[in-house]
């Protein structure tokens, strides 16, 4: 499924509103509606809009004032803002892009106009964001590279003295508690050492033909004992006589490892606890769909859920994700996520079909 863009109209003329949303919905967009400035900041922040369509002239608050507070905010700043008025006067325009208007129409107003700048303005955003985690994996990787030469050895000698002191003291000693303390935290740094240098690692793939079948099911066996456990029903269907596809089997299984680990995290405060993982192929594609019944992702957090440096846990604390989209990105495949919050959430890893020789 395409997640759609959200647009939010903020107009205190309601035929105008009615007929923007009518042909928004018509034309794939998700929408929400406003009726004056206060209201229209509100909604903001309850339905996180990709774009704004915005009124000049409104009561409570003005298109300007919105246009500004929104613009000196940033955590909304990014969001295009289009602002629409009757008037036509050149200093009006000036003033609207000098609170940051990302663009201006006039009423009367042809909605191709409308329907073009905000094709364009959508475009952009998703191309500076786009450029903004290219900086951030990169950023990523210099900070890989440092941890490897920094923090992996002396974190090497800290455990290995406090495990050797810890052996050496007399049972009761009260020392003892504190170098158990040393060494669990050690191996908490030392852990995510080792999830930055898997990382580093998800980009490198040595590819040989693959029953990614298999790959799924190793996968799953990994979390066999958690999954008893927390008695969690699992689900499978896999296709049978799937197609040999080019992977690095060693990458690409950690890869569904983490997105199933996420899965079982997800369920934990669930009441059904389902495991469902299916295999096919379609489109010229070979499809893993990974769903729980877990406590799902809020609609405005999914962008999130990639990035190394979102620290929220609202779903699948650590970098598995990140190395589990490196990874599908390195075979050149794709995953898409469709979530609900407290019904659940579905990865779907796509992976191309190729024909002939590796």
């Amino acid at each position: 499924m395409t997640i759609k863009s959200k647009i939010l109209i903020v107009d205190d003329t309601v035929d105008t509103v009615e007929l923007l949303k009518k042909r928004f919905r018509a034309d794939g967009y998700d929408t929400m509606e406003a009726f004056d400035g206060q209201e229209g900041l509100d909604k903001v922040r309850e339905f996180g809009p990709d774009l704004i369509i915005l009124d000049v002239m409104m009561p409570k608050v003005d298109g300007f004032q919105v246009c500004e507070r929104l613009k000196k905010d940033a955590s909304t700043r990014h969001i295009p803002i289009l602002m629409l008025t009757a008037k036509s006067e050149i200093n009006d325009k000036v003033k609207g892009f000098d609170y940051g208007a990302d663009g201006y129409i006039t009423k009367p107003f042809n909605y191709k106009e409308i329907a073009a700048r905000i094709r364009s303005l959508l475009a952009q955003k998703t191309a500076s964001m786009e450029l903004a985690a290219k900086e951030r994996r990169e950023a990523l990787d210099h900070v890989v590279d440092e941890v490897s030469h920094e923090v992996r050895n002396p974190l090497v000698a800290i455990g290995g003295f406090a495990r050797r002191i810890r052996k050496n003291l007399h049972e009761g000693d009260p020392n003892q508690k504190y170098l158990d303390i040393i060494v669990k935290n050690v191996e908490v740094l030392e852990a995510m050492v080792s999830q930055l240098m898997a990382l580093k690692s998800a980009t490198l793939a040595y590819a040989e033909f693959a029953d990614v079948n298999i790959l799924t099911s190793e996968a799953l066996d990994k979390y066999k004992l958690e999954i008893e456990k927390k008695q969690i029903k699992v689900k499978t269907d896999f296709m049978e006589t799937p197609p040999a596809l080019a992977a690095d089997h060693e990458n690409l299984s950690a890869a569904i490892a983490h997105i199933i680990k996420n899965a079982i995290e997800a369920m934990d405060e669930s009441a059904r606890r389902e495991l469902t993982i299916t295999t096919a192929v379609h489109e010229g594609h070979f499809e893993i769909l990974i769903a729980d019944t877990g406590k799902g992702i809020p609609r405005d957090k999914i962008k999130n859920i990639y990035d190394p440096f979102f620290s929220s846990k609202i779903y699948g604390p650590g970098l598995g994700l990140t190395f589990a989209l490196k990874t599908i990105q390195s075979h050149k495949g794709m995953i898409t996520v469709e979530s609900e919050k407290n019904e659940g959430t579905s990865f779907t890893i796509r992976l191309p079909v190729h024909t002939g020789s590796m």
